[in-house]
């Protein structure tokens, strides 16, 4: 299944609280668990004015109604083709 960087502009996501980001967390997790199996997030990252997310889903679209449903940005939305790390110099 394929996988996806969404970026999200959220002016001042770093400074979020442990507690805000808990609670943006929850209402993610609530909507997938509506949305069923196909559609997984992995993890985030969080910078000055934007959120990174990597997302298991089956298309683009699924994480757009994850997006919308949840009231997140999606400003932009990539798959994901290759992953590569200082590892990957080694092979």
């Amino acid at each position: 299944m394929p996988r996806y960087v969404i970026e999200r502009e959220i002016p001042g996501a770093g400074n979020l609280s442990a507690e805000q980001l808990a609670q943006i967390s929850a209402k993610s997790c609530s909507i997938l668990d509506q949305m069923g199996p196909q559609i997984q997030w992995i993890e985030s990252y969080v910078t000055g004015d934007k959120i990174y997310c990597i997302y298991i889903a089956p298309n683009e679209q699924a994480i757009r109604e994850h997006a919308e449903k949840g009231g997140f940005p999606a400003n932009r939305i990539a798959e994901i083709k290759n992953i590569i790390s200082p590892f990957s110099a080694k092979q």
